[in-house]
């Protein structure tokens, strides 16, 4: 069973990639994919090499059909005479002969489940009997055995990339658009694999949304345990985005995972430069695994807990936190009277230390250290306390109280059991501080204490990337857990108003509360006719200001209409230069000449009432 609270990685089986094993004892790899034509060999050559360079220690190429498999020979030998062995990857789609191509020339081949032998893609619902269905995997194995014999011969290992977007609709009939049903689409060919003997087998189940990513690789993880298998892992939030958004996405689904010690090779899909996934993969890697050997933490997990599903813990309401309210943020302004702000991102509440300053607006929330607390008339002050007997000196409308795991002792239990304005700011300074506050907040849900909670972390971080990827990770996986009334995170070295952006950035990533516009855009690749980068920059650019409406940009439809599932509007390639528009799954506009497409889906989402001046 899976320790929550310590960190230890996921035993797993090894698997042979040329001379870059996987799973094992071996590290976490990291991996990215190019994003030019497969069939321009000297361009994937160069930026093979500098990825490479960057520390990508296995490289994908898209591979639409059998052209492109056997140029990947060509690539490898490129590659070969110029002293760079790192293992190369066929990522093919809707083409099994494409597949059977590749796995002669490179060291590894992914597939797709959902589009591998089933019919492309069409949203349509059917009901299948069981014999039916059964016909239907038999056809699979019939098609995938092949496949799997030539993989041995060739000694190339073989990823089964479920994506949440390209789900067969045969599977989404049968089990709609779950992570039971991607789980179902996985096992589907592990099941084959087993029967064939077949080891050299990676896994990814993948989606743009963190939560589903993260339910879905834990059910599966237990899935596997459940049928003996213990095959190792590609972690990964597709269509993360660009910038710091994608960054933010990517720690907190990825980071969720590693922290269960679950995945041995991560690639972080960022719409930018395949080069510049890279370091920030590693940076995440690191990071994680600074918690090996930790002191051990003694805890037990809530019996109302269920990872899969991760259901949030029910908490009373003290004033404006817990409860049905969406989590707040606290803003710590308590050095050096730094009271800048960005209004797109206005802190709930400011913690102020010892001041009580006048010169604020009357309507913040202002939270003091309880030694200093005073009453602020048409204001609404509150105080913090450093341990349960300072809860006692004053009435507040939020009594907030700094604690540990360690400090959750009966007495402490009972008194913010009893008094239902308390608030806890839990704080750890734990080697494994994600597994410190698991803890803490397991403990309070077996005790039945529905004090609300706020995750709060204290970073040392003088470049904001860093900070943005360790607090994302961490905050990141205690809010999928469904865990957190509101976030609050320190860091000397880093402005305020780029703090408080970042938390409201991972609430966003968790899907707990949504502040701004949601980008959901691949990181493009050999597939992409047309430049993705800049197109994300013009489509952001016009509307940014549409807070908590969801932008699918795609740059192919391989993963277009089902990833955009939970957008409400996509612009996706359709062709060289062309682009198709959706309004949620339904094609609006096809093939619309890609200069025009912009201010097209700013007139669609006019059109449709969405649209905000």
């Amino acid at each position: 069973m899976m320790d929550y609270f310590n960190y230890q990685r996921r035993k797993s089986s090894e698997v042979h990639i040329g001379n870059t094993p996987m799973g094992g004892d071996n590290p976490i790899r990291i991996q990215s994919m190019a994003n030019v034509s497969t069939m321009d060999t000297d361009a994937a050559v160069q930026q093979a090499i500098r990825m490479i360079q960057a520390g990508a220690e296995y490289v994908r190429f898209t591979t639409q059909g059998e052209r492109e498999a056997h140029n990947l020979g060509n690539i490898r030998k490129a590659l070969d005479g110029k002293g760079y062995m790192t293992p190369l990857i066929a990522d093919v789609h809707f083409n099994p002969k494409a597949a059977d191509a590749a796995a002669t020339e490179v060291e590894k081949v992914r597939i797709n489940p959902g589009n591998y032998v089933d019919r492309i893609k069409t949203f349509s619902f059917r009901e299948y009997t069981d014999s039916e269905y059964a016909q239907e995997v038999r056809k699979i194995k019939e098609r995938f055995v092949p496949f799997l014999n030539i993989c041995k011969e060739h000694h190339t290992a073989i990823r089964i990339g479920v994506n949440h977007g390209s789900l067969s609709d045969r599977i989404m009939s049968r089990y709609g658009d779950t992570p039971r049903g991607m789980v179902e689409s996985c096992m589907e060919f592990l099941r084959i694999c087993v029967d064939e003997h077949f080891t050299d087998v990676v896994i990814s189940i993948k989606a743009s949304n963190p939560a589903v990513m993260v339910k879905t690789v834990r059910l599966l993880v237990r899935t596997m345990e459940n049928e003996c298998m213990r095959f190792p892992l590609h972690l990964g939030v597709t269509e993360a985005g660009d910038g710091e958004d994608g960054r933010i996405k990517s720690a907190a689904g990825i980071g969720a995972l590693l922290a269960d010690g679950i995945g041995d090779t991560i690639r972080v899909s960022l719409s930018e430069n395949p080069e510049a996934e890279i370091p920030v993969a590693q940076k995440l890697v690191d990071y994680i695994q600074e918690r090996k050997g930790h002191p051990r933490i003694i805890a037990s997990t809530a019996r109302q807990y269920d990872p899969t599903s991760c259901d949030r813990r029910n908490t009373r309401m003290a004033e404006d936190i817990g409860g049905t309210s969406v989590p707040v943020v606290i803003s710590d302004r308590s050095e050096g009277g730094n009271f800048e702000f960005n209004r797109d991102y206005m802190p709930d509440y400011l913690y102020i230390g010892q001041d009580n300053p006048d010169n604020l607006p009357d309507h913040l929330k202002l939270i003091v250290d309880a030694p200093f607390w005073q009453p602020r008339p048409n204001a609404f002050p509150c105080f913090i306390a450093s341990e349960a007997e300072e809860m006692k000196r004053a009435e507040s409308p939020v009594k907030f109280i700094r604690l540990t795991y360690e400090d959750l002792t009966d007495n402490v239990l009972s008194i913010i059991r009893e008094d239902k304005a308390a608030v806890v700011i839990l704080s750890t300074y734990h080697q494994n501080g994600v597994g410190e506050q698991r803890a803490a907040l397991h403990k309070l849900w077996e005790a039945n204490i529905d004090v609300p909670v706020i995750l709060h972390r204290e970073y040392r971080e003088k470049e904001k990337e860093d900070m943005q990827l360790k607090a994302a990770a961490d905050l990141g996986a205690l809010l999928l857990d469904g865990f957190g009334e509101g976030v609050m995170i320190q860091d000397r070295h880093i402005e305020s108003p780029a703090i408080d952006e970042t938390a409201f950035g991972i609430l966003q990533a968790a899907k707990a509360r949504i502040s701004k516009t949601e980008y959901i855009s691949c990181p493009s690749c050999g597939r992409t006719l047309y430049d993705i980068q800049k197109t994300i920059a013009r489509i952001k650019a016009a509307t940014s200001h549409l807070k908590g409406l969801k932008i699918a940009i795609m740059g192919c439809i391989v993963n277009g209409p089902g990833e955009m599932a939970d957008a409400d509007y996509g612009y996706v390639g359709a062709g060289r230069n062309q682009i198709s528009l959706y309004k949620g799954k339904e094609c609006i506009l096809r093939n619309i000449p890609e200069e025009e497409a912009v201010e097209k889906l700013i007139q669609l989402i006019k059109d449709n009432g969405d649209w905000q001046d």
